[in-house]
């Protein structure tokens, strides 16, 4: 039985990278237009994964992605982040897997959200 959810979980983790990969392999890189004077970064999507989370009060899954300067800031442990650390999330719906109790894959994308670090910006707020 241990086998078998062993082998479920990699399943579900194949099939999560799998639509992932056709995910971006549909969407092509595009400016879109600016929200809040941000675009997005042309080639994000090549950018290293930071991590996978799962937002339960959205119900969605996401990809959290850092450029070369986020991806330091991580390695070194560098708190506050530094001026134009870029870590865009990309979400998908949550969708169960069916006939796999407590499995998930991605669903259709959602959005895509970019925050860039500027202290200048944030400095009348009181955020570093």
């Amino acid at each position: 039985m241990k086998q078998m959810s062993i082998f479920a979980l990699a399943a579900v983790a194949a099939a999560c990278v799998l639509a992932s990969l056709l995910f971006t392999a549909v969407r092509a890189d595009d400016e879109g237009s600016p929200i809040f004077g941000v675009k997005i970064p042309a080639g994000y999507r090549e950018w290293e994964l930071i991590a996978v989370s799962h937002e339960a009060g959205l119900d969605d899954l996401r990809d959290i992605l850092g450029n070369a300067l986020a991806m330091k800031a991580y390695q070194d442990g560098t708190l506050p982040f530094p001026d134009g650390t870029i870590p865009p999330s990309s979400p998908w719906k949550h969708v169960p897997l069916a006939g796999v109790e407590g499995a998930f894959v991605t669903g259709p994308g959602t959005t895509v959200q970019i925050m860039v670090k500027d202290s200048r910006k944030c400095a009348s707020t009181g955020r570093r």
